[in-house]
């Protein structure tokens, strides 16, 4: 018997198939000065473009930077959700991701493999990182890490739900998202001449 019910809408996520990545590149541990940051353009799961940024180890310019790097390239009139590899770039270096959501009018989601052990980054910010209490706040401002598809995320302006199936249709190899994936490889040879580690 057929329903007088008007169909359902589909998903918001279903419809958030343009995406930029967003990861850090390696440096080593005595490294003083800028660390570049890479973005990677997806639509769907076919990279459409590559960005890069510069960002100060364990400053405080990471949200202008990225969000400068993204609104002056040709691909933002198309972008739909920013995603970042840890909420952190250049060590400490913390994402107001509040802030970015607002500057570029999109969702910012803020994926990571594992849940992070906050206590030990509280510490570390509020005893030995210039700016930590401010840096802190940034983190807690941000949300709980929530599990979702294999990953925890933290988000500014998507709901969770959308947030989940989003990670899950960009997860093709691994839980990573594809556009993480991408730009987490790229970051690496860009600095070191190949690209290493878990990607």
């Amino acid at each position: 018997m057929p329903s007088n019910a008007p169909p359902r809408a589909p998903s918001r996520a279903l419809r958030l198939s343009h995406v930029v990545g967003v990861d850090d590149a390696p440096f080593s541990r005595d490294h003083r000065g800028d660390v570049p940051v890479v973005g990677t353009v997806f639509a769907g799961l076919r990279l459409e473009g590559v960005l890069s940024a510069r960002v100060r180890r364990d400053g405080r310019n990471a949200t202008p930077a990225i969000a400068a790097m993204i609104s002056g390239s040709r691909f933002y009139p198309q972008l739909q959700v920013v995603m970042l590899q840890g909420i952190a770039v250049a060590g400490f270096n913390v994402v107001d991701i509040a802030a970015l959501r607002d500057a570029l009018a999109l969702p910012v989601v803020v994926v990571a493999r594992r849940l992070p052990n906050l206590d030990a980054i509280r510490d570390a910010l509020l005893s030995r990182v210039r700016g930590g209490r401010r840096k802190w706040a940034l983190i807690e401002r941000a949300g709980p890490m929530e599990p979702v598809a294999g990953v925890y995320v933290q988000r500014a302006g998507i709901s969770l739900e959308d947030t989940s199936a989003l990670v899950s249709r960009l997860s093709v190899h691994g839980h990573l998202p594809e556009p993480l994936r991408a730009a987490h490889l790229i970051a690496g040879g860009l600095t070191t001449g190949e690209s290493r580690g878990r990607a």
